[in-house]
């Protein structure tokens, strides 16, 4: 079963459409996409271990550290490039999201909303940077170099003239799942964007 975060974005990628999944991991959602939407395309990873999963799996999969960008592919190559979990481990995610519309008619992102109510809550409470099941490493073993909240991401897209065509936040708890849609940047767990240029 899908994450809920990935079940969403699945309903903007056209049937048959060329993807580029960035930071692909172990290729599920690309599987998953081949499947449900006839989708074609590549995943991109960096972890050796990952990628032998993609390939066990029939991922089409390219090893790639995101941080040196996306310079090997042409602009518009793709119907829609997709970043799950990876934007706030980017050393330059303004960047690699240009990149991204670059190579792509469309992007979709999805990050660990850093300003829910839940994560300023700990912060507050106890003095400490949080761990959660989002943000599940302490501060000092921690990938994410980049934490950013709805609010900020809003700003960045209106900063770059980047149209926002769905932006969707998502959680698991009561009573956050019936608030998130009034105050998506205090309740929101995860962010899902659907971008073009």
């Amino acid at each position: 079963m899908l994450r809920i975060d990935l079940d969403i974005l699945q309903q903007w990628i056209p049937v048959g459409g060329r993807v580029l999944d960035l930071g692909c991991g172990d290729g599920t959602l690309m599987s998953s996409l081949a499947d449900n939407r006839q989708a074609t395309g590549y995943g991109l990873e960096i972890d050796a271990e990952q990628i032998t999963t993609c390939i066990s799996r029939g991922v089409n999969v390219i090893e790639t550290d995101l941080n040196l960008g996306l310079g090997s592919f042409q602009d518009d190559s793709f119907d829609t490039v997709i970043m799950t979990y990876s934007l706030q481990v980017m050393r330059r995610p303004d960047q690699l999201i240009d990149e991204m519309l670059r190579v792509g008619k469309e992007c979709i992102v999805t990050f660990p909303n850093f300003g829910n109510i839940r994560t300023r809550s700990y912060l507050m409470l106890r003095g400490r940077m949080p761990v959660t099941k989002q943000l599940s490493h302490q501060w000092y073993d921690t990938p994410n170099i980049h934490f950013c909240t709805v609010h900020d991401f809003d700003t960045l897209c209106a900063e770059k003239n980047i149209r926002i065509l769905h932006r969707k936040v998502v959680t698991e708890r009561f009573p956050d799942k019936q608030l998130k849609g009034l105050w998506p940047n205090l309740f929101g767990e995860t962010a899902i964007y659907h971008l073009a240029k």
